[in-house]
């Protein structure tokens, strides 16, 4: 005899707007096939804060699947935002793990015939025994594979929202969007959604729509003045930030973006002059093999941490990270780490003057680049 349907469906993954895209689609489904009328459906909030209310959400749940329809038929219940199956606190109280046992027993009497469930988590503690129960006994959807890194699985999402919009991303378009835009998942499916309408259908996204109508989310940079003080603009970068505190701007956030990248440039400049890396195309950035190879050297080197940070090169994205390097002329070592002193100097000077911000960085600016 083949063996049994499952009895639910289980969708879990580390990003909760994805998981909860899925399980939306996932219960239309479920409930198209089972001809369910708008009073058998229903939709359960699994997110708790704590214990108690684990065991409300767990006992809310228990209701819903277990209420006969009004007009007969089939039930269809969601169980959705679950985040109590996650490696904190809450997650491994033993309250919570008593919860999660009567809930395990729960799906295991269920009739498929009278109640159809799906189940939304994120994230999911994959090591516990319910998760892996539900592998071998649900319809279980991974989001996000195991061997995909989060730049991939972003990646993914955003070409697959741009083709369901009829529009596909041009050269360094994807990677520029996914610095600026950084790991936010719901950003960048709005922003690409934006991106695509203003391309049109059947077109392509462009790198330079990327730069001039998506904003810098990622870490606050500002990218006018950050590009050009280092492509050895002087007279644009006094421009940028004559613009940036025209419209009410601080110091801080324009210093914080240039200590970022001036640190990113550094670590490039030290693999640039070992021949580690070889010099990056500005369309295709760094030699992905050799950044590979890098990275495997020296990554280990900082302590394991792989969030995005300016500390650890690593951590950028590649082509980002190669257009950087390549846009202007490659500071030497020595002006680099002389930027690095001239930027502590000027957040120090605009301690003591903090009603000359502007003025403060626009003698930095000179200091740095007239020579």
């Amino acid at each position: 005899m083949p063996p049994a349907a499952p009895s639910f469906a289980f969708v879990c993954g580390p990003d909760d707007f994805i998981v909860n895209r899925l399980g939306a689609e996932r219960f239309a489904a479920v409930a198209a096939a089972a001809n369910a009328d708008e009073f058998s459906r229903e939709i359960i909030s699994g997110f708790a804060a704590n214990v108690d209310e684990v065991a409300i959400a767990v006992n809310r749940f228990r209701d819903a699947v277990q209420t006969v329809p009004m007009f007969g038929g089939k039930r269809v219940v969601w169980f959705k935002d679950v985040n109590f199956l996650a490696d904190t606190v809450t997650g491994r109280a033993e309250g919570t793990r008593e919860q999660v046992a009567a809930l395990q027993e729960l799906l295991e009497k269920v009739n498929a015939d009278e109640v159809a469930i799906v189940i939304t988590a994120a994230p999911v503690d994959r090591r516990r025994s319910f998760p892996k129960w539900c592998e071998g006994n649900a319809d279980f959807t991974l989001a996000g594979s195991d061997g995909e890194s989060a730049g991939e699985a972003l990646a993914g999402i955003a070409v697959e929202e741009a083709r369901a919009a009829g529009a596909t991303f041009g050269d360094g378009a994807l990677e520029l969007l996914l610095a600026k835009v950084g790991p936010n998942t719901r950003l960048l499916t709005e922003e690409t959604r934006k991106l695509s309408t203003y391309a049109g259908a059947d077109a392509q996204i462009e790198e330079v729509h990327v730069a001039e109508l998506t904003p810098n989310f990622a870490e606050g940079d500002f990218f006018e003045s950050a590009d050009r003080f280092f492509a050895g603009d002087l007279r644009g970068t006094l421009a940028a930030l004559q613009r940036h505190f025209f419209n009410g701007g601080d110091a801080r956030p324009v210093l914080s973006a240039l200590q970022n990248r001036n640190r990113i440039l550094i670590q490039c400049r030290v693999l640039l002059d070992t021949g580690e890396l070889r010099p990056p195309s500005e369309k295709y950035g760094f030699d992905k093999a050799a950044w590979a190879r890098a990275a495997e050297t020296y990554a280990k080197h900082f302590g394991g941490d792989m969030e995005k940070s300016s500390y650890q090169l690593f951590t950028q994205n590649q082509w980002y990270a190669g257009k950087l390097a390549a846009a202007g002329r490659m500071p030497p070592l020595r002006r680099l780490i002389d930027n690095q002193l001239e930027f502590i100097a000027t957040f120090e000077e605009i301690v003591r003057r903090p009603n000359d911000q502007e003025t403060v960085l626009r003698e930095m600016a000179v200091r740095c680049l007239a020579g």
